[in-house]
C-alpha cells in the first residue's frame, strides 16, 4: 500500500498539542474524543498510513497523565444501535473497548449513561456493569438546554448530574458513536470542577473534517459521505474567519452549537475569551501529517464511492433513508465522482451476468483482479478469497485445500441440525477448516500465511453478502462493497 500519511509525525504533533492545551488551564483538561479510539478504519482508508489505533497510541504516551470516561446514550441502548463496521451494538462496543484499553495499561474511570429516563435496557446495561464493580453514572436531559443558560449552569441543570470522580490532569471523554452526549458530560464536569475551585478546561479532538484542508478536499468530502445519515455538512468556520481572518473548516453541528457552548463556558468560568471559534476548541493535528496529497485524494474518492454503495445497501435493508443515499449521490455529482470508478465494480457485475450467480471481485495490489462465484458448497466470498490466497501462494487452482471428510460434517451440521437447509460454508467456516487442516497439511499452512496480503485490497460483490462474510472480510482488512441486490428471493433466509 502506498502511504500518503506520516503516522509517526502525527503521533508526535498530536501528543505535544494536547500537552500544551492542558497547560493552558488549571492542570485539568476534559477533552472530547470524537470518532473511534480503536479500529478507526475510515481514517486509515482515507489517509493511507494512518494506523487505526493511532488515538490509543497517543493515549499510551499520555497514560500517566490521563484517564478515560465512556459515554453512551440510553436512547441508543434502548434501540440497540449498531456499530456498522463491526456489526455489534453500542453497549457491547463499550464493553469491548474498555477491555482493550485496560489491556493496553490505560485507566478507565467509569461509564456515563446519558439521556437516562428509566429505560429498561439502559438499566440492564448499568446493572451488568455495577455487578462487575464498574462505576456507572446517570445523566438525564439537562434542564433548560439549549436556550436557558441560567438554568443550564445551575444546580438544576448541570448540577443535577452526579460528579464523576477523576484524579488525572487529562480526562478523555469518548463514546461508541456520535450523539452520545460527550460534550454535555464534559461541560457538566466543568461546572462541578469550578464549584470545587478547580479551573478546568474543555477541548475537542475530532479527526474530521480536517480544519486546515480546503473545504472541497476529498478527505473532507469523504467525511460528509460517512456522516450523510446525520446530515452533517462541512462549512467554513465563520467565527474563526471573523476573529482571525483565517479560513478553517468545521461542520454544521459544531458551528450551530458554538454560541451556546461559548455562553455556557462564559457562565461557568467567567471568561468570554477562552475560545473565539469552534476551530479554537479543537486540538487536531492530522492535516499537518499528510505526506502525499495525491495518494490521500485518490483514497478519499474511493471511500466516497464505498460509502455510496454502503448507503444503497442499507436503504435496501431498510436501515437508512433514501435521503442518505441522495446526499452522497449529490456529493458525487458535485465533485464528478463516478460510482464505477473502482475497477472491481464493473468486473463483478460483468461476471455475474455471464454466470448468473453471485460473484465477488477482488483487486490485488498489482492491479490483477481475482473473482469467485457462489457454489453449492460455499459463498462467493469464500471462493474469491481462496482463489486470491492460491494466487499469492502460487498454488494451482485445481488443488482442493480442504478434504471432503472435513467439509461434509460442517455442511451437514448447518443444513440438518442448525435448520439452514440451503446453508453454504461461510468465509469464516472455511478459514477455520483451513486452520484445522494446516496441522497436518503444509499447503493449507502456507495458504494461511498469505492472509496479511489481503489487507487494504478493494473488493465488490454483485449482490449483498451475508453478515458473516461481510464482517469477516472487514476483519481481514478488505474494503468490500456490494450491489444493493438480494442474492435470494427468500424473505427469511436471504443467503
Amino acid at each position: 500500500m502506498k502511504k500518503g500519511f506520516d503516522n509517526k509525525k502525527y503521533l508526535k504533533l498530536q501528543t505535544e498539542n494536547i500537552l500544551k492545551r492542558i497547560e493552558q488551564f488549571d492542570n485539568k483538561l476534559y477533552i472530547e474524543f470524537g470518532g473511534k479510539l480503536f479500529d478507526d478504519l475510515h481514517a486509515s482508508r482515507v489517509l493511507p498510513g494512518f494506523e487505526p489505533d493511532a488515538k490509543v497510541q497517543i493515549l499510551k504516551k499520555l497514560k500517566n497523565k490521563s484517564e478515560i470516561i465512556f459515554v453512551i446514550s440510553a436512547a441508543d441502548i434502548e434501540r440497540n444501535k449498531i456499530r456498522a463496521d463491526f456489526s455489534i451494538s453500542y453497549d457491547m462496543d463499550v464493553l469491548r473497548q474498555i477491555d482493550c484499553l485496560r489491556e493496553e495499561g490505560l485507566t478507565v474511570s467509569g461509564v456515563v449513561i446519558t439521556l437516562f429516563n428509566e429505560q429498561p435496557s439502559a438499566k440492564t446495561f448499568a446493572n451488568r456493569l455495577i455487578n462487575r464493580n464498574e462505576k456507572v453514572y446517570f445523566h438525564r436531559f439537562t434542564k433548560g438546554y439549549p436556550t436557558d443558560i441560567e438554568t443550564i449552569v445551575s444546580d438544576e441543570g448541570y448540577g443535577a448530574n452526579p460528579y464523576i470522580e477523576t484524579t488525572k490532569p487529562l480526562v478523555i471523554v469518548t463514546a461508541p458513536g456520535p450523539g452520545s452526549g460527550k460534550m454535555a458530560t464534559c461541560l457538566s464536569q466543568l461546572y462541578h470542577e469550578y464549584k470545587r475551585g478547580v479551573k478546568a478546561g474543555y477541548a475537542k479532538f475530532e479527526t474530521f473534517p480536517v480544519w486546515n484542508l480546503p473545504l472541497n478536499h476529498p478527505v473532507n468530502i469523504a467525511y460528509e459521505a460517512a456522516t450523510a445519515d446525520l446530515n452533517d455538512m462541512n462549512m467554513i468556520d465563520s467565527f474563526h474567519l471573523s476573529a482571525y481572518k483565517e479560513t478553517a473548516v468545521n461542520y454544521n453541528r459544531d458551528l450551530q452549537v458554538f454560541p451556546v457552548v461559548r455562553n455556557i463556558l462564559h457562565k461557568i468560568t467567567g471568561n468570554d475569551k477562552i475560545y473565539q471559534s469552534p476551530t479554537d476548541m479543537g486540538v487536531n493535528m492530522v492535516g499537518f501529517a499528510i505526506s502525499n496529497d495525491e495518494i490521500v485524494r485518490k483514497a478519499s474518492i474511493d471511500e466516497i464511492v464505498r460509502r455510496y454503495y454502503k448507503a444503497k445497501c442499507e436503504f435496501k435493508k431498510g436501515t437508512t433513508s433514501i435521503n442518505t443515499v441522495n446526499r452522497i449521490k449529490i456529493l458525487m455529482g458535485e465533485w464528478k465522482i463516478d460510482p464505477n470508478s473502482r475497477k472491481v465494480v464493473s468486473v463483478a457485475k460483468q461476471k455475474q451476468e455471464e454466470t448468473q450467480t453471485q460473484v465477488m471481485a477482488l483487486e490485488l495490489a498489482s492491479g490483477k483482479i481475482i473473482t469467485g462465484r457462489s457454489k453449492e458448497l460455499m459463498t462467493s466470498a469464500c471462493a474469491c478469497v481462496l482463489n486470491a490466497l492460491k494466487h499469492f501462494a502460487h498454488i494451482d487452482d485445481s488443488i482442493n485445500l480442504i478434504p471432503k471428510n472435513l467439509l461434509e460434517p460442517v455442511l451437514d451440521l448447518k443444513r440438518d441440525k442448525l435448520g439452514n437447509k440451503k446453508g453454504k460454508l461461510s468465509l469464516k467456516d472455511v478459514l477455520m477448516l483451513l486452520s484445522i487442516n494446516s496441522v497436518t497439511n503444509p499447503t493449507a499452512e502456507h495458504i494461511l500465511k498469505q492472509l496479511d496480503k489481503l489487507k487494504g485490497l478493494e473488493a465488490h460483490s454483485s449482490s449483498m453478502l451475508n453478515s458473516s462474510d461481510q464482517s469477516t472480510l472487514l476483519s481481514l482488512g478488505i474494503n468490500i462493497t456490494s450491489e444493493p441486490i438480494y442474492s435470494s428471493k427468500s424473505l427469511y433466509n436471504q443467503y
